[in-house]
């Protein structure tokens, strides 16, 4: 190969770039408009080869990244086919005309640009739809989390201790054969854990003071409406995030000697999510502050919990849970759902396209599309009216239900210039819950107010809880707000 011709042919486009172990023969250039570096390979080199030279960039790797034209004077199919076979993207028979190898190297390089140019717009589209998915998720769990009035930060640390306990058991244990994409997919429906409650009344619910018997008997019914809610989304019970979920839903009270609800399960015939989530939820239940208690500190929690006054858990998952003590403490103190699901879905996405797996947009698409069936099932059959709010543009969306009950329809555009402001809230009122949830932060997006409403020709005090929706960037933006009305 002739560099000095290489280079005057392709120094209008290309840099050409020294080449390790002093191989001569292996012209590396570089496409800076395009970022493709590609390599013109001689098939005689003074350190190795080219199949051997081809050989080794299949074993870093580099091949799937750096298009390859092999420049040979050996035109035996066998050495072509073998060529091809290593992954180059052309090949060009000695003696050559400079003006081929000028027009080849360009539709190399604008190949592989338009390759490159492909792999981020599907990246781009499989990312969207894994934050959409993972955001409805939020939604549903957190529409939960308002009627059991909480925060919402339980699914948040619910996600983060789930997560911190699945990565150490994975480093500690192959026992339960726990991958990546499990610990991603478990993290996800461990929000979902507390689903069950929406059919559990709310006077039950929001008690302040020590339930009854009978009404302990009710509350933990809630495994069981979980599970049964999951299990009855028509033609999904194959898909892993549901059975995660059911696991979950209807497990994580069991307890390791079989003294938990609701089917006395023992050891591990409790899946290993359900046990890792059932302790995630104790600590939080300990750690947070609730109707009925204070929230205890850390090392109590942790005493409490090593010391099995609230039940008995697996000891590896106890051990897992002292080693995480410290990184526990400050993760929950910081924890931003935001920053962590962004992570968590660059990681998912990564492997999605490392591994090839493109119809996972499909995947998240019909996640999507099931997770927004489950939130309009769980507003039809709830006495509260649940809405969502966008900013821009700016909408109400009403559940079906919350609709019907204001007489109202379900979507109304510009809602502070209509009837809705007008009639069913006071004009002034209703801009006043706009100003409140536009000031809040990412990091204290709950606003919970009373207003007087209009509800079917009556004048009622009503409860109004919401949370700001804020996008997950570094300087996130207001978009708007979901939650709930309840009369008072």
């Amino acid at each position: 190969m002739n560099r000095s011709l290489l280079s005057d042919l392709l120094d209008e486009h290309f840099s050409i770039i020294e080449a390790e172990n002093g191989m001569e023969a292996a012209a590396i250039l570089h496409n800076q408009e395009h970022e493709i570096s590609l390599i013109l390979l001689d098939i005689v080199m003074p350190v190795m080869d080219g199949f051997e030279f081809l050989a080794l960039m299949n074993k870093k790797g580099w091949i799937k990244s750096i298009p390859v034209i092999m420049i040979s004077a050996e035109t035996v199919p066998t050495c072509v086919d073998h060529a091809y076979d290593l992954g180059v993207m052309d090949y060009i028979s000695r003696p050559f005309d400079e003006r081929t190898v000028q027009r080849r190297v360009a539709s190399s390089i604008m190949l592989a640009a338009k390759q490159k140019e492909l792999s981020h717009m599907v990246t781009d589209q499989i990312y969207e739809k894994e934050k959409d998915n993972r955001l409805m998720i939020e939604i549903l769990s957190n529409l939960v989390e308002f009627r059991n009035g909480e925060s919402g930060l339980h699914v948040l640390h619910i996600h983060t201790i789930t997560e911190l306990l699945l990565k150490r058991l994975m480093n500690k244990t192959d026992k339960y054969a726990i991958s990546q994409k499990d610990v991603s997919l478990i993290c996800n429906a461990s929000s979902l854990h507390d689903i069950g409650k929406i059919a559990v009344p709310s006077e039950i619910l929001n008690k302040p003071g020590r339930l009854t018997k009978e009404e302990f008997d009710v509350m933990k019914t809630h495994s069981i409406e979980g599970a049964k809610i999951l299990s009855q989304i028509p033609l999904r019970e194959e898909e892993p995030l549901i059975q995660f979920g059911y696991q979950i839903c209807r497990w994580h009270h069991e307890r390791y000697d079989g003294r938990g609800y609701p089917d006395g399960l023992k050891g591990d015939e409790i899946p290993i999510a359900a046990q890792v989530v059932a302790l995630a939820d104790v600590y939080d239940a300990l750690t947070s502050k609730r109707v009925y208690k204070d929230a205890f500190s850390h090392e109590k929690a942790m005493q409490m919990i090593l010391n099995g006054e609230c039940g008995q858990f697996n000891p590896a998952l106890l051990e897992c849970l002292t080693d995480i003590s410290d990184t526990l403490k400050t993760e929950i103190s910081v924890a931003s759902l935001g920053r962590h699901s962004e992570e968590e879905i660059l990681n998912t996405v990564e492997q999605i396209v490392a591994k090839g797996e493109l119809d996972v947009s499909e995947r998240t698409l019909r996640l999507l599309e099931r997770e927004r069936e489950k939130v309009q099932f769980y507003a039809k059959y709830s006495e509260e009216i649940y809405f969502e709010y966008t900013a821009m543009p700016e909408m109400l969306m009403l559940s079906e239900e919350g609709a019907a009950r204001l007489e109202m329809p379900e979507v109304i555009v510009n809602p502070g210039d209509t009837e809705f402001a007008n009639r069913v809230f006071n004009k002034t009122d209703f801009k006043d819950l706009l100003d409140k949830l536009k000031s809040t932060i990412p990091e204290a997006p709950i606003v919970d107010e009373k207003y007087y409403l209009n509800i079917k020709g009556s004048r009622q005090l009503c409860r109004v809880i919401a949370k700001s929706l804020w996008t997950h960037k570094k300087s996130p933006e207001y978009e708007g707000a979901i939650g709930k009305i309840t009369q008072w």
